[in-house]
């Protein structure tokens, strides 16, 4: 039976007893889908979508439309050079998150359920805290005469203290930390939905444990690491504080600019267009991203 906005399909199956039922699967109808993605959509539309427009519209006219800012951005050799430490900052943090986070969680999938919420705690409870009063812990341990190098020195290890801060070491440690959950969370999701028979029928047919891992575990975990990978890039690539804070002169990102342009020289429509700069890059290294690893990620729709 079918009405229109309402469709039916009728299904039988047998219950405990072995009497078949009769199961009606019913779609809803469009008012009830309005009403449930109505509001969603409308936050979205209104503090996302119509501010985002605006800052396209803003580095286009200022108040008449021009590209002088892109001219700008393209022509001077010092936001080209800052667009290129914002990729090389991503990437590497990426690199160093998708190492470490596929360690932490290839431990966690390996221990009991009960252990394993347990240890998941030091992986969440840093979000508790303010990503700025973490910066400053990090300052605390980093500099020159924090708990690092005193510790190296009280051991004799070193003469003089380590520049461990105001450098690309330092931020890319940092960052590291920061964004470390959002990798190792997909990984660890991505392992635990590996069949443990798996494991078993290899190394029943002779397999050494380091070939399972390497022909069985870790195949089935890349779409884990490619989420988690297009994920902490992503994010990586918007980091502001951490530069600021942690990092130097030569460390400058996009984000550190757009601050610079907004809060200093009050420079609105330099700062939008390069915001829509970034927003543009980012947008071709996710397609690209998506294309190269079509297959391996997970899979977002609903069957």
């Amino acid at each position: 039976m079918a009405k229109r906005g309402l469709s039916h399909r009728e299904v039988t199956t047998p219950d405990a007893t072995g009497t078949r039922v009769l199961i009606r699967d019913r779609k809803p109808r469009n008012w009830e889908l309005l009403l449930l993605l109505g509001p969603p959509l409308v936050f979205l539309l209104v503090f996302f979508l119509y501010p985002l427009g605006r800052v396209v519209y803003g580095s286009f006219f200022s108040p008449q439309f021009n590209v002088a800012a892109y001219q700008r951005i393209f022509r001077a050799a010092l936001y080209l050079k800052a667009f290129s430490i914002t990729l090389r900052v991503s990437l590497l943090t990426t690199l160093s998150c998708a190492v470490l986070g596929y360690v932490c969680a290839y431990f966690l999938a390996g221990t009991a359920p009960a252990t394993r919420q347990k240890l998941m705690l030091c992986v969440i409870i840093p979000f508790f805290l303010s990503m700025l009063v973490r910066n400053y812990i990090w300052m605390a341990i980093l500099q020159r005469t924090g708990l690092i190098n005193k510790l190296l020195m009280r051991l004799q290890i070193i003469d003089h203290p380590l520049e461990l801060m105001y450098n690309e070491f330092g931020v890319l440690v940092v960052m590291t930390n920061m964004l470390l959950p959002y990798m190792i969370l997909p990984i660890l999701a991505s392992l635990l939905s590996i069949s443990g028979d798996l494991a078993n029928a290899s190394a029943s047919l002779g397999a050494s444990p380091l070939r399972t891992f390497w022909r069985v575990t870790f195949p089935l975990s890349l779409p884990g690491v490619s989420a988690g990978s297009l994920l902490v890039f992503i994010v990586s690539l918007g980091f502001f504080i951490t530069p600021a804070l942690v990092g130097g002169p030569k460390q400058t990102m996009i984000s550190n600019l757009i601050d610079f342009n907004v809060r200093e020289v009050l420079n609105w429509p330099f700062a939008y267009a390069l915001a829509t700069t970034l927003l543009v890059g980012t947008l071709i290294l996710y397609f690209i991203y998506i294309r190269v690893l079509e297959g391996r990620l997970p899979r977002m729709g609903f069957s």
